[in-house]
C-alpha cells in the first residue's frame, strides 16, 4: 500500500478551506492509502503565541481531524513534538540546504518584503524542518495545496541532494494537488485564499463558527454585478470561489451547478452554498462535541506517536550511520 502524509499548522482555528483542501482528502484517502497526519506545533511557533490559546487549537485540531472522519484505526494520528526525531531530522536538512533556496521561499520573502520586523530564524528554515517531516516516514504522496508546492519542490531536492551523497537514504514524495477545491479563497475578498489570519472575519468560515454565524457569512459573500452562475476564477473570482465550496461539499460538478442555477439570481445560489456549508459543519460539530468529552483524544495521540516513533527512530539512525555521524 502506498504511503501519504501530510500535517496541519494549528496557530489558529481549522477553517472551511483547510476542510476542503486537506482534511476532507485525508478521509477520502486513508482507505486507499496509509495515512499519516499530524499537528505540526513545531511550526506554530515560528511567530509569537498566546500558550493557552495555542493549547486550545492542538486540542481542537485532533478533535476535528478525528470528527471530520479521519480513523485512528487506519491512520496515523500524532503531534509532532512528540516525535522528537523530525526536530533532530530539520537540522540534518537545515545543513544540506543551501541559503539561495531558503532565500526563495516565499513565506519568508513576502514578510520581508512586507517590512515586518523580528522574523525569527525558524521561520526562514521552517521549510528544512517541513522537509524532514515528510522525508522521516518516506512518504510516496504529500497532498498540498497549489501554493505549497514550493516547500514539497525543496524537499525532494534536498532528499535527491543527500541521495547522490550518500546512497539511497530517502523516498522521493510527489506533491498531489486536488482538482477541485486546491484553494479555496476568502468570501470577503476573493483575491485572497481562506485564512485565520483574515482581519474582518467575514471572510473565513471556521468550522466550529454557529451554524447562523456560517450562514451569514455565505450570504454576505461578495459576487459581482454580472447576474450569472458560471466559473470564471478571472472575471467572477467570488462566484467561482462559492461554486468551488458547493462542488467539493456535495460532489456535484461545477457544470451541473451552471445548470441548476441557469436563469436563477445569486440569492437563490447563496442560500444553496449555505445549505451545503451548514449541513457539512453541523455533522462535524456534532462529532466534534462526542469527541471532545471523551477519552479519544489523548488514545489517538498516544498510540499515533508509538507508530510514528517505530519508523521514524528507524531512519533517523540510518540517516545519521549514513553521513557518518554515529560511531559504530
Amino acid at each position: 500500500m502506498k504511503r501519504m502524509l501530510s500535517g496541519i499548522k494549528p496557530t489558529g482555528q481549522l477553517h472551511l478551506g483547510n476542510y476542503i483542501g486537506a482534511l476532507r482528502h485525508f478521509v477520502e484517502n486513508q482507505d486507499e492509502y496509509e495515512m499519516i497526519a499530524f499537528i505540526a506545533n513545531l511550526h506554530c511557533i515560528t511567530v509569537p503565541q498566546d500558550p493557552e490559546e495555542l493549547q486550545k487549537n492542538l486540542k481542537d485540531c485532533v478533535a476535528l481531524y478525528l470528527a471530520c472522519g479521519l480513523d485512528p484505526e487506519k491512520s496515523t494520528i500524532f503531534l509532532q513534538t512528540d516525535v522528537p526525531a523530525h526536530a533532530q531530522l530539520g537540522y540534518i536538512m537545515c545543513c544540506h540546504t543551501y541559503l539561495g533556496e531558503l532565500n526563495r521561499m516565499t513565506q519568508f520573502k513576502d514578510k520581508q518584503a512586507k517590512g515586518e520586523k523580528n522574523l525569527s530564524g525558524g521561520l526562514y528554515t521552517y521549510p528544512t524542518l517541513m522537509a524532514a517531516d515528510i522525508l522521516i516516514y518516506d512518504p510516496d504522496y504529500v497532498p498540498v495545496g497549489e501554493d505549497q508546492k514550493q516547500h514539497v519542490e525543496l524537499c525532494r531536492d534536498v532528499a535527491i541532494r543527500m541521495n547522490n551523497r550518500y546512497g539511497k537514504l530517502f523516498r522521493i514524495p510527489e506533491p498531489a494537488v486536488p482538482k477541485v477545491g486546491a484553494r479555496i479563497m476568502s468570501l470577503s475578498d476573493p483575491s485572497k485564499k481562506m485564512s485565520k489570519s483574515d482581519g474582518t472575519d467575514k471572510g473565513c468560515i471556521y468550522l466550529l463558527d454557529p451554524l447562523p454565524k456560517a450562514r451569514k457569512k455565505v450570504m454576505s459573500a461578495v459576487t459581482d454585478s454580472i447576474g450569472k452562475v458560471h466559473f470564471d476564477p478571472e472575471n467572477q473570482p467570488g462566484v467561482s470561489n462559492l461554486m468551488q465550496i458547493m462542488s467539493s461539499l456535495t460532489g456535484k460538478s461545477l457544470e451541473d451547478i451552471e445548470k441548476e442555477f441557469e436563469g436563477k439570481g445569486y440569492g437563490d445560489f447563496k442560500r444553496a452554498v449555505a445549505d451545503s456549508v451548514c449541513s457539512t459543519l453541523e455533522t462535524i460539530q456534532t462529532r466534534y462535541n462526542e469527541i471532545i468529552s471523551s477519552d479519544l483524544i489523548e488514545k489517538t495521540l498516544k498510540e499515533g506517536a508509538e507508530k510514528a516513533s517505530a519508523y521514524a527512530s528507524v531512519k533517523l539512525k540510518q540517516v545519521q550511520q549514513a553521513i557518518g555521524m554515529e560511531i559504530r
